[in-house]
Formats: structure tokens, C-alpha cells, sequence
């Protein structure tokens, strides 16, 4: 069953956008690739590049500490807070009234996706900065890039005031092919950090044991998304995104992403025959 089918038998439950491509951006399989979704943790890999472009410019380093609290500037005016129960990384929340150093949140947001971790990390950065690095990124293919950065996780004002992030399949598959080019330090950081990720329920679920994917993935109500450089043994790397925003139970959601992992896969050593 090729990807085109599996989108077809999800028609009429949602939005359901498919990047798929070489890691030199060129796209073969594309899908609504240009359409937005609420970002939901996919704009914590753009964070960590600005982060790192920061470090390489001197302005931040790996391991300063950062004072750990759940106390934030709105987007829109006023403060907000992490909600702890919507935050599924318990040990960023174990450092509040502490200094934890910046490699470790990054590594915090990245691996286990700490919605505390990411507002630290971007509080240090600047959203300009984050929405910068995603701008940045943005494939020749990609004529009217619409994915931004505005805003931190659960700011409630802002989201309130109609501010919020923004990730189409073809943005989220320009970082992951900025990421995967990156020569030296730099690159090598980011790809390791997301090799590490611990949420592995969508594109590495059916791939072979031991396949490298470097992934970051999120999720929110109505939302399941995941994008990734696929690293196979026997065929070149290749890139893949899905983003999801629809009706399906979220099992459902991530067994569809993970279906055309396993597609995009099965044809890795000729992925203009995914269809």
C-alpha cells in the first residue's frame, strides 16, 4: 500500500500534510506539504538551532546555568506559566529554585520534550531568534513559507490573543535538512540530541531495530506529528515529515505516520517509486 492510499483512507478526518525527500531538500512525495498546523513541540528543534548559533557566536555558552522557574513573558503582554500536568518530563521540574546548565535543558526539551526546559531555553534564545532559524531554513521549493515561531508553550495570553506557532511538513522538513547538512560541532550536537529522542511511537516504531532516526516529534489535542532524517545502513539518508491535525483516535494518528515511515522505507533505495 503505497502513502498516497494510506492518506486516502484517512479522507475526510482531518489535515494531513507529507514532506518526503533527499537530504539535499530535493522533495519526491509531497502532500498539503505547504500547509500550516499548530506547531506543537516541532518548534523545539528550531529553538535548539538558534540556540547553537548563539554558541558558535559567543553570545551563549553550552554550559552556563540558567536559573530554573516557571515565570515568563507573554507574547501578548503579562506573564504565564508551564502547566506541570501538561509536561511529561518530570526531571526539568525537579530543578525549580535551582540552576541547571543550558546543554542540560536543551537536552531536557529535545530528548524528553520539556515544555518547562523549552521556555528556558527560549528565554535565553529569543523567539526573533527561533523564528529566525526556521525562516532560515526554508526550502528553494517552498514559495511562501508560512511556518513561524511567535510564541512560548503554554502561553496561554498569547494563544488567547490568536498568536501561536506554526509548522507546515515542508518547514520542519527545511530544519531537519539545514540540521542534517551541518558540518562540524554544530550539526554533529543537534543530530545526537535528536538520535536521542525518547518518544519514538511515529516514524522509528515499524523501522527495522536499531534503524538511527533523528527525530522530534509533537502532539496536542487533535495533533500528532513527526519529522526525521532516516539514517538506513544500505541506502542513503533520507528525510520525512508528517503532520497530522485531525479527528483520529491519537493511536490511529501515530500508526498512520509510522505507516508511511515504513513505506518511505521499503522504497529507500528508489524513493521517486513511493507513491
Amino acid at each position: 500500500m503505497g502513502i498516497a492510499e494510506l492518506l486516502r483512507q484517512v479522507d475526510g478526518a482531518g489535515e494531513f500534510g507529507v514532506w518526503l525527500g533527499r537530504l539535499d531538500g530535493t522533495p519526491v512525495f509531497v502532500h498539503e506539504a505547504e500547509r500550516t498546523h499548530y506547531s506543537a513541540s516541532t518548534m523545539k528543534l528550531p529553538v535548539a538551532m538558534a540556540m547553537m548559533h548563539k554558541v558558535e557566536a559567543g553570545e551563549l555558552a553550552l554550559f552556563q546555568p540558567v536559573a530554573v522557574h516557571n515565570d515568563f513573558e507573554s507574547a501578548a503582554g503579562g506573564r504565564f506559566g508551564v502547566n506541570p500536568d501538561e509536561d511529561e518530563a518530570p526531571k526539568t521540574w525537579k530543578q525549580l529554585g535551582k540552576k541547571a546548565p543550558l546543554n542540560w535543558l536543551a537536552t531536557e526539551m529535545i530528548t524528553r520534550s520539556s515544555n518547562l526546559a523549552t521556555d528556558l531555553v527560549l528565554e535565553q534564545v529569543g523567539i526573533a531568534a527561533a523564528h529566525a532559524a526556521l525562516a532560515d531554513a526554508t526550502l528553494p521549493s517552498s514559495p511562501a513559507p508560512e511556518s513561524r515561531i511567535q510564541r512560548g508553550i503554554d502561553d496561554v495570553p498569547a494563544a488567547r490573543a490568536g498568536i501561536s506557532n506554526l509548522m507546515s511538513p515542508a518547514g520542519l522538513a527545511g530544519v531537519l535538512v539545514a540540521v542534517g547538512n551541518q558540518q562540524g560541532e554544530y550539526g554533529e550536537y543537534l543530530r545526537e540530541l535528536l538520535a536521542a529522542n525518547q518518544w519514538n511511537g511515529e516514524i522509528p516504531a515499524l523501522l527495522p531495530k536499531g534503524t538511527r532516526v533523528e527525530h522530534k516529534n509533537g502532539w496536542d489535542t487533535r495533533i500528532r506529528h513527526d519529522g526525521g532524517i532516516v539514517r538506513p545502513k544500505d541506502a542513503d539518508p533520507f528525510v520525512l515529515v508528517v503532520c497530522t491535525t485531525s479527528d483520529l483516535p491519537d493511536t490511529e494518528a501515530q500508526q498512520l505516520i509510522a505507516s508511511i515511515a515504513l513505506e518511505a522505507w521499503n522504497h529507500r533505495h528508489n524513493l521517486e517509486a513511493v507513491r
